[in-house]
């Protein structure tokens, strides 16, 4: 099946797939429909974030990537109307100092890199 997620820097080296923190987990949202995730993308812009892309996959792909850096997903119906949260975090992962990145090692960065360079 093919679905519709957002990426921010589509196609450089900081690459990123919106998630939604929920407690201490992220999750994507997979839609189904393209319309539907632009939309979605279009209400993130109204909060200040970067412009993202629409990108189609295959959602075994998404699925995989989830699972190697534990992530949840949700799979959005095609014509449901899902909304952003209305807080958003302060600074996504890579907008983080230096000093709040130490916990990720540059194995874990190349790691999760190369998982989003297999999407594409």
């Amino acid at each position: 099946m093919r679905i519709f997620v957002l990426l921010f820097n589509a196609r450089t080296e900081n690459e990123g797939i919106h998630t939604i923190q929920m407690g201490d987990r992220n999750k994507v949202f997979m839609f189904e429909s393209e319309d539907d995730a632009t939309r979605f993308g279009v209400l993130l812009e109204a909060q200040d974030f970067p412009t993202p892309t629409v990108e189609e996959f295959d959602q075994e792909e998404i699925l995989e990537f989830c699972r190697g850096v534990d992530y949840d997903w949700e799979v959005v119906p095609a014509g449901a109307l899902t909304i952003p949260p209305e807080h958003n975090v302060e600074n996504t992962d890579w907008q983080l100092e230096p000093d709040q990145t130490s916990e990720k090692t540059e194995t874990d960065l190349d790691k999760i890199r190369r998982q989003l360079e297999g999407l594409l």
